[in-house]
């Protein structure tokens, strides 16, 4: 069993994701979504969820204030007072799952950002190397816990993980170029 088999999705709950323009393709034209039902965009002057790899966007409503284009938080079922990513199911709580079980909608065609999770590439890009996660994503809230234990390299699949990695750092250093093209003249979110 893997380390997410039983999980109720600490982690689509606690983090923003940063979304491509690939990603918002793939949404928009092979998905047949809107962009305002998926995407958003989250305030990050302290670069804490772009990390130098997702590009700052500046809009006319706050043109000083950077934000990365971000899947959607909504509002909690399971734990109410909380938010979630749009695309996850939420299951309900049971005696095996008392947080219950958390699932993606979108898994198949989930960001790289998504699929590579919790690995980035190391200073060379060379390397697929884990984050240090911490047990709870934020506020102290269970629905924010994280995982069990900390990953090892064995939970995850070294191909996929490393494709997924570069797939998303070229895909970030494109989505960088279309950022600085538009905050010459920023426009309106909506």
């Amino acid at each position: 069993m893997g380390i997410c088999d039983s999980c109720h999705s600490g982690c689509c709950r606690s983090f923003a994701v940063p979304i491509s323009g690939a990603d918002i393709h793939q949404f928009t034209q092979y998905q047949n979504k809107n962009f305002w039902d998926f995407a958003c965009r989250w305030e990050d002057s302290e670069g804490l969820i772009s990390r130098n790899l997702a590009p700052h966007f500046f809009f006319e409503d706050a043109p000083d204030v950077p934000f990365v284009i971000c899947l959607k938080h909504i509002p909690s079922a399971s734990f109410p007072g909380t938010t979630k990513c749009r695309f996850l199911m939420e299951c309900l709580p049971d005696e095996d799952h008392p947080k219950g079980l958390g699932r993606c909608s979108i898994y198949h065609s989930r960001p790289h950002t998504c699929r590579s999770f919790p690995a980035k590439l190391n200073n060379d890009s060379e390397l697929a190397i884990l984050y240090q996660l911490p047990a709870n994503g934020r506020n102290g809230e269970p629905a924010y816990d994280l995982c069990t234990r900390q990953w090892t390299p064995a939970d995850l699949e070294p191909n996929e993980t490393i494709q997924s990695l570069v797939v998303a750092k070229y895909e970030m250093t494109f989505f960088k170029k279309i950022a600085v093209v538009w905050n010459q003249n920023p426009g309106p979110w909506n």
